[in-house]
């Protein structure tokens, strides 16, 4: 089925992009929707060492393939399905296997630079801002890198300091601008995580 709806969900690291996400697809009902996350479009890294892929910014907009991006959710618009990419965060690059997947009535876009792009953002029919204070994401990315990442404290806190924080000041809160809808305390949202998914349902309704 053609999608009639784009719901791009942007935010900080661990600002609870995916609970938002995760509440929204509940609400509106899972066959009604799609999730796309952003995140699987980081570049390929393997032509660089080792080394070298850890000295890569991945909190820039240039760490992912936008264009590639852009391009799928053009298919995926268009009703046609896509193979998303299969992303290794240990190892920094595309794994040879990918996902298929079929497009439906409601496409949620998530992550961090979604509202960054303005050819992303000129194909969305809402655009979300999940905002959280920065000691809660900092603390939800230390455990989650340790936890599915594999990587020690030091690391994350190094990583925080010298790229995640500097780019989410320059590029990801500045997108802010651009919501049409702003969550504070993000999944915990319940009022306005419910108005979304009320104008989700209404759009469906009046289409499907």
């Amino acid at each position: 089925m053609k999608p009639i709806a784009l719901v791009g969900i942007a935010g900080g690291t661990c600002s609870g992009k995916s609970l938002v996400a995760d509440r929204l697809t509940d609400e509106v009902g899972a066959e009604y929707v799609l999730r796309i996350n952003q995140d699987s479009y980081y570049r390929d890294l393997r032509d660089l060492d080792v080394d070298e892929r850890a000295n890569v910014n991945f909190d820039h907009p240039d760490a992912f393939a936008i264009d590639e991006l852009v391009a799928a959710i053009d298919q995926l618009l268009a009703g046609k399905s896509i193979y998303e990419p299969i992303y290794n965060y240990s190892e920094h690059i595309r794994e040879q296997e990918t996902t298929l997947r079929e497009p439906r009535p409601v496409i949620i876009l998530e992550g961090i630079l979604v509202l960054d792009n303005s050819e992303l953002r000129s194909r969305m029919n809402y655009k979300v801002f999940v905002d959280e204070d920065a000691d809660i994401r900092l603390a939800r990315r230390i455990r989650r890198d340790e936890v599915e990442r594999g990587r020690s404290a030091q690391s994350i806190l190094l990583q925080y300091e010298e790229s995640v924080r500097p780019m989410h000041l320059q590029f990801v809160a500045t997108s802010k601008r651009y919501a049409d809808i702003i969550i504070p305390r993000g999944g915990r949202n319940e009022v306005a995580i419910e108005m979304l998914a009320n104008h989700v349902r209404a759009l469906i309704n009046h289409n499907v």
